[in-house]
């Protein structure tokens, strides 16, 4: 698809041919198969100021906590135990989990024998090549909009350039790379939604994320509206035709906003869903939208009942590690 079909269908005001058609295109290229990912929120302290999130450095009334790298590794152990195959451990952009702590925590989850996925943010070309000599697979960096102006305005002090660099650094260094955007961002476009799904194109992306924004009240943007969960939805059925082969996650944004929006998700070409395992402190505090209503699994009992659930839509839970299909073609060429 060219940029001017992809906003038609952006644009549409029926889409459920799309979706029918994206759930199609999954199951072709990626098969009945869901992923699973353990998802750890181990620090919520960020040095960046981004407007849209409830725990940028300028809010004072977030409760910051770290965990401690025994909790981080009791944490990865307990989701392995119960099923998990891959595990994710995402903060705040937080120096104090230097080299030598990232490092030490990745070799040790990675002796587990699960797959590792990270999400830290923005770090330099010495900090990702040291994390991948440590045994990490995966890493996933959002690049929220590739609308220079509008990524400025949401993003004070950042560099655009940077973060596309960031990307193209792990794309380099052989992480299966992930990305993604908020959808209804204030002075976002269509046209800039199809650019960014060009963009996932163009980087050749293993996995993207997207989801509707969600307002925090202690965020400058408190005010403005939340973003749509049909044209997040139809934005993830682009993608997916557009890219059949990647994964593609049922984001925890769009089931806050949507009822069943983690089922829905998965019938418009999601294939993949990140259950949070974090510790209660954590889930209390890791706060960048309210009321996230993400699925939580702490015992075998309730990974079942997910298994379950994902049954009911003719799908099943993945006994391996979950790569990226797109990512295995890319290392068979």
């Amino acid at each position: 698809m060219n940029k001017k079909e992809i906003i038609e269908i952006l644009k549409a005001q029926n889409s459920d041919e799309v979706f029918k058609y994206a759930d199609h295109i999954r199951r072709k290229y990626c098969g009945n198969i869901v992923h699973l990912r353990a998802l750890i929120e181990f620090s919520n302290f960020c040095k960046k100021q981004c407007l849209y999130c409830g725990i940028n450095a300028k809010n004072k009334n977030v409760k910051r906590y770290r965990l401690s790298e025994e909790q981080i590794l009791n944490t990865a152990l307990i989701a392995k135990e119960i099923g998990f195959k891959t595990v994710v451990i995402q903060s705040g952009e937080d120096d104090f989990y230097d080299i030598k702590k990232m490092c030490s925590i990745i070799e040790k989850i990675k002796k587990m024998d699960i797959a590792l996925t990270l999400s830290l943010g923005e770090k330099t070309k010495k900090e990702y090549k040291a994390y991948k000599s440590a045994g990490a697979d995966r890493y996933l960096l959002r690049i929220e909009t590739t609308d220079k102006k509008l990524y400025k305005k949401m993003h004070p002090g950042c560099d655009f350039q940077n973060r596309i660099n960031c990307l193209y650094s792990l794309k380099e260094l052989g992480f299966e790379t992930g990305t993604g955007i908020l959808i209804g961002l204030e002075g976002q476009s269509i046209e800039s939604i199809a650019s960014d799904i060009l963009f996932f194109k163009k980087l050749n992306a293993d996995m993207v994320g997207l989801g509707p924004f969600i307002a925090h009240k202690d965020t400058i943007l408190k005010d403005a509206p939340c973003g749509s969960t049909e044209l997040a939805l139809r934005a993830i059925a682009l993608t997916r035709i557009i890219m059949p082969n990647i994964n593609i996650p049922a984001t925890t944004s769009i089931e806050t906003l949507l009822k069943d929006g983690r089922k829905i998700a998965l019938k418009c070409g999601a294939n993949v869903v990140m259950p949070n395992v974090s510790p209660n402190i954590a889930k209390e505090n890791y706060c960048i939208y309210p009321n996230k209503q993400g699925i939580c699994i702490s015992n075998k009992t309730e990974f079942e009942n997910l298994r379950n659930e994902i049954k009911s839509l003719g799908d099943e839970i993945s006994k391996d590690f979950g790569i990226s299909k797109n990512f295995v073609a890319q290392k068979n060429l």
